[in-house]
């Protein structure tokens, strides 16, 4: 046990031994172990896009054994994945990379500007298959945020109580937000600091842009000064949004992107403080030689390494 990981295991003084042994199984496994960053593999997209969507780029995909075996070959800190796909590698692969349950999922095909996710598994089904700790996405703006708050404030007392961490996917969305606000730092920071509240142990949102959504929050950044003109500020200004830093902040990789451009966010998101990333698509829809290159990269730049 490193230094920097008891100093953020000592942030979470309300859990019990088993959320901070989940909590350090993830911060201690695969290239970044021991450093307090993580970066995690999420293959949730075949439920919430479609197969021929998420896997015909990569047609391996198809198969969930190739989504952990990418996972634990790059030396990811944790897989996640809804049931069926944990269900299908969880008994082979025993052990050998933590796993995360994501226990609530939404589809495409009813349209609809926020998505409302259904429960699709439960805390038994995380104990039963091995898991570290739960997922669980929320839509802040959504006029289903209510019933999303109340879901994941029952299913998180539910996961503590036998040990398991929470991951909460913040993901602003709603018919009072503009499509640039979805990503706006005000709404973003907004977003992450409702997680915390929720009680999320680990919260992942989206990169953000400089875009100022609400007009009462905008009049505190220009009176305030608060630096949101680079994405080393921006996350820096989530980060701080969440406990003062005292809460692991992820970031996803997003839509799918060149290798430069995302290389260049990940390092900017590094710079600016962010505790890793959760990448799927734009990891496991590449081949995977090319996908281990790029995940290694983006765990070089959590270390510290310039790209």
């Amino acid at each position: 046990m490193t230094p920097r990981v008891r100093e953020i295991l000592s942030w979470y003084g309300a859990d019990n031994p088993g959320v901070l042994t989940n909590l350090a199984r993830m911060l201690n496994h695969g290239k970044l172990a021991g450093t307090g960053k993580l970066v995690i593999l999420p293959v949730d997209q075949g439920f919430e896009h479609g197969p021929a969507r998420s896997f015909a780029k990569n047609p391996d995909g198809y198969d969930p054994a190739y989504h952990v075996e990418l996972a634990i070959e790059s030396g990811c800190s944790a897989y996640a994945a809804p049931l069926g796909a944990i269900e299908a590698i969880a008994r082979d692969y025993a052990g050998e990379i933590p796993l995360i349950l994501k226990i609530n999922n939404s589809d495409s095909l009813y349209a609809n500007k926020a998505p409302i996710s259904a429960m699709t598994s439960y805390i038994d089904d995380a104990l039963r298959l091995g898991c570290v700790g739960i997922g669980f996405t929320i839509y802040p703006g959504s006029a289903e945020r209510k019933n999303q708050y109340e879901e994941i404030a029952q299913a998180a007392r539910a996961a503590k109580e036998a040990g398991l961490a929470v991951i909460i996917w913040s993901y602003p969305r709603g018919e009072q937000l503009s499509k640039e606000g979805e990503t706006g730092i005000d709404v973003i920071a907004y977003a992450a600091h409702i997680a915390a509240q929720l009680g999320a142990h680990i919260i992942k949102v989206k990169p953000s842009s400089a875009h100022l959504e609400q007009a009462a929050a905008k009049k505190v950044y220009e009176e305030q000064g608060i630096k949101v003109s680079s994405q080393v500020d921006r996350t820096r200004h989530i980060v701080q949004s969440c406990f003062n830093g005292k809460r692991i902040v992820i970031f996803s990789g997003g839509e799918a992107k060149s290798t430069d451009d995302l290389l260049k966010e990940v390092g900017e998101l590094a710079q600016g403080g962010a505790f890793g990333s959760i990448m799927g698509r734009n990891a496991f829809q590449r081949p995977k030689k090319e996908a281990l290159e790029l995940l290694h990269k983006v765990m070089e730049a959590f270390a510290g390494k310039k790209l």
